[in-house]
Order: C-alpha cells, then structure tokens, then sequence
C-alpha cells in the first residue's frame, strides 16, 4: 500500500492540473491522493487505529457560520481523533434543491430506515484517514430538508451560494486542526458550478477540486434535460406498458400498487396523477388530458406541457417558496451564468478531479468529458 501511494502521488504531481475521469467507486481512494500529504506515520497510525475498534477515530465540532445580513447557517467538521495535525482539508458544496448539511437523500422518519447522507458517510471514510472535512447547511435550510426561512429559500441566488461557500471556507482554514495550505473543495452537481467559481478567486487557500457529476455546459441544458427530455422518456420506456404511446390511467398507476416501486417511479408516477378527493379514484394532473379523451398522448399533450412549463418556469414561484426543487429566483440566476467549462479552463493552477457515474441521469456522463477536454 505504501508504494501504491507513493507512485500515485508522483503521477499527479507529473500532471498538475490536469483534469481526469474515474468510475465514482475510485473517489474515497483519490481523494487520498490529491492532497498529497499522508505521511508513512499517519497512515501506519490510521492502520492500528482501524485494527483497535475501542479506540475513537473520528472527533467532530459544530459550527455557526454568519453569511451576513444576519445570516447563520450551521455546520460540522469531521476531524480525525489520532494523528499529528494539521490535517488536509475537504469542504463540500452542496448539489441543487434543499440540502442539510450532509445531503440528505430522503427523509428521516421515526420509525424506519435512515435515507443516505453521502456527505457524512464521506466524511467518515476521509477523517479516520487523516483528513480534516466541513460540510454546512444550505442557507435557509435546516436537518432532514427543513426550509427554516422561505424567503430566503425562495430568493436564493447562485452568487449567495458562492459567497457562502467562500465563508464556510474561511471559518474551515480557522480551525487548528486544518492545514490552510492542503485545502480541496468538493463541488457535487451543482456545487460543481460553485466550486470551480470560489477557487479561481482564492488560488492561495484551494489546492484542490473535486467535482462530482459535473455540470459542464450552460445550465438551461441540464435543466431541459431533467424536466423535459428525461420525464418524456421516462414515460415512453417504463410508464407506457404497451408502448403505444398513449398513456392510460390504469397504466400509470398500476406502477405504484405494492411495494415494489422505486423512488423514481413513484415521483414520475405522482407528477402525472393523483387521487380525487371525492371518488378516491385516480385522474389526471390539469392540463395533461388536454382533449378530455381519458388518456395522455405522449408527444401530443405530455411533451408540449413539459416544455411549456419549462420555457415558462411555472413551478418555480417567486418571493417565499416551499419548495424543496430550486425556486424562480435561483433558476434565473443560475441560467444567466456563464458555461461552467468556460471557468473550469481559466483553472491553470488547481489539480481538478473530476468523478461521474456513467449511468447518472441528472448530470450526465459527457458533461465530464467536455471538461477532461479541455
């Protein structure tokens, strides 16, 4: 293992900046590498550490971080227990929609099984390595998704997320235990717009960063992509059960009888139908059976209102919004940015490591590819 490191580490200091693409089950073990900075006595350490299970590896401190205008949003750093600091430092960056601090994936329920927290399961890995890591809530979000401030919620701007990314990363260098020179930010989807943003503006504090499932184009892209391109399909090859093209009531539902349907399916499933309060029975969202025919033609009235939503940017409303999916507000913002691989390039100094999971539908694969080009 010492020497697998070790020539790991010489190969990316041959490719300085240079950007690359793994399989996302290679990022834990990259992550290792590009900070450069675990020496033989820490990782012999972590070694006898993780064969001593009494022994506590991980030590963690909560943070208020003030983003101005009376602002607080809070935050925990994960911080190894063993080992001679300071440690090399990871700072996530959140992906769009209501994210708590450790990107909660669902919600938390008293009874049942606990949703993935991917930025906290991350974040273990890394501290019982030797890494210091901060992750925070989403200003005017709160644990398990809360909308704590809708009018903050609502007027959120791409801007307000670089800021506050950039004063989570000034609290981060603070702390005792970070090295303020080894910093790497960890940009997921959206936050892969952030993140490229914070480092061309602080060269001396941003070694490193990693984008996973990287947004590389303009953001209406994507965007059109997961409201318009990926429901229409999704429609055609799962809900269509005859693949007619003609969706029937009895068809979507039946996908969500039992126990066996999966997340997606039950939300493509729920924005397309509903229970009528009255007779119990399931019909149509307004506006889908634009002929009163009892069916959904998938080109001729699901696709035109996809679009027509999007173009219009109807469900995002403005000023409070309760929305967990970004609202108007950030939706405008972010379309008015300038393409992300635009800024990615003008990275001359920052080692990127780009991660993408080739079956990821809201940010697809080639998306990393455009950036690896560049």
């Amino acid at each position: 293992m010492k020497s697998y490191i070790h020539v790991l580490s010489d190969f990316f200091k041959m490719h300085k900046a240079r950007t690359m693409t793994f399989s996302v089950g290679l990022f834990l073990i990259i992550m290792l590498v590009l900070s450069c900075l675990l020496t033989t006595g820490i990782f012999r350490e972590q070694q006898t550490t993780l064969a001593q299970q009494y022994i506590q590896t991980i030590k963690y401190r909560n943070l208020v971080i003030d983003l101005g205008n009376g602002l607080k949003t809070s935050a925990q750093s994960t911080l190894p227990a063993v080992g001679k600091g300071p440690f090399p430092g990871g700072l996530h960056v959140h992906g769009s929609g209501a994210h708590d601090k450790n990107e909660t994936l669902g919600y938390v329920h008293k009874s049942g099984g606990q949703p993935p927290k991917p930025f906290w399961q991350i974040d273990q890995y890394l501290s019982e390595r030797g890494f210091a890591v901060l992750r925070y809530d989403k200003r005017g979000i709160g644990a398990n998704k809360t909308i704590l401030n809708s009018n903050v919620w609502g007027n959120l701007t791409t801007n307000q997320l670089k800021q506050d990314a950039e004063k989570a990363l000034s609290v981060f260098i603070q702390q005792p235990e970070v090295d303020p020179k080894k910093i790497t930010l960890i940009g997921h989807s959206e936050g892969t717009i952030i993140v490229p943003r914070v480092a061309i503006e602080n060269t001396t504090k941003v070694e490193n960063i990693v984008l996973m499932g990287t947004v590389a184009q303009n953001f209406r892209d994507i965007i059109r992509l997961q409201n318009v391109d990926e429901p229409l399909l999704f429609a055609k090859q799962i809900l269509d059960l005859d693949h007619d093209g003609i969706l029937s009531l009895s068809e979507v539902a039946s996908r969500i009888n039992g126990s066996s349907a999966d997340a997606a399916t039950k939300e493509a499933v729920n924005s397309l139908i509903e229970k009528d309060n009255k007779t119990g029975q399931y019909v149509w969202h307004p506006g889908l059976d634009v002929d009163k025919d009892g069916t959904v033609n998938s080109d001729k009235e699901l696709k035109p209102l996809l679009v027509n939503t999007f173009e219009s940017l109807a469900p995002f409303p403005t000023g409070k919004c309760t929305a967990l999916e970004p609202c108007r507000t950030w939706i405008k913002s972010v379309l008015a940015l300038q393409p992300n691989l635009s800024v990615i390039g003008n990275l001359s100094s920052t080692n990127i490591l780009i991660l993408n999971g080739e079956n990821d539908s809201q940010t697809p694969v080639q998306q990393a590819f455009f950036c690896s080009k560049d």
